[in-house]
């Protein structure tokens, strides 16, 4: 009984933490991809998220005037993930909050063969 109090205590402040995340609002950074020839290109990337619960909706793309919807996204902890409808291609993109900092990767499959990028975002607003 003497263990079960502390780790029933750890666990609810574990929830209560994850609770409190809330990546609603503006990430800017960039977006670092590689194609399938092992090109690198470098450019923007911005986040318009809402979170409501452990779901996240919004849009994603390299600035204001090109974004696409996300499809479907998730938090659980710091770890969130979306697939992003960019037309042609489901862009899967999976970042990991720390702080005020988004980092991670993104993967499409395209005709050529797969995409992969590296993000950094940091909080605009």
């Amino acid at each position: 009984m003497k263990i079960l109090l502390p780790l029933a205590l750890a666990a609810f402040f574990a929830l209560t933490a994850a609770a409190d995340v809330n990546v609603t609002g503006n990430w800017t950074g960039t977006f670092t991809a590689t194609g399938p020839d092992g090109q690198s290109k470098d450019s923007g990337a911005l986040l318009v998220l809402k979170q409501d619960g452990n779901e996240i909706t919004g849009t994603a793309g390299p600035d204001e005037n090109e974004r696409f919807n996300i499809k479907k996204g998730t938090i659980e902890g710091n770890k969130i993930t979306l697939d992003v409808d960019a037309g042609e291609h489901v862009l899967h993109v999976e970042l990991t909050l720390t702080e005020d900092r988004l980092q991670g990767t993104a993967t499409a499959q395209g005709d050529s063969g797969e995409l992969r990028a590296k993000l950094d975002l940091k909080r605009a607003n």
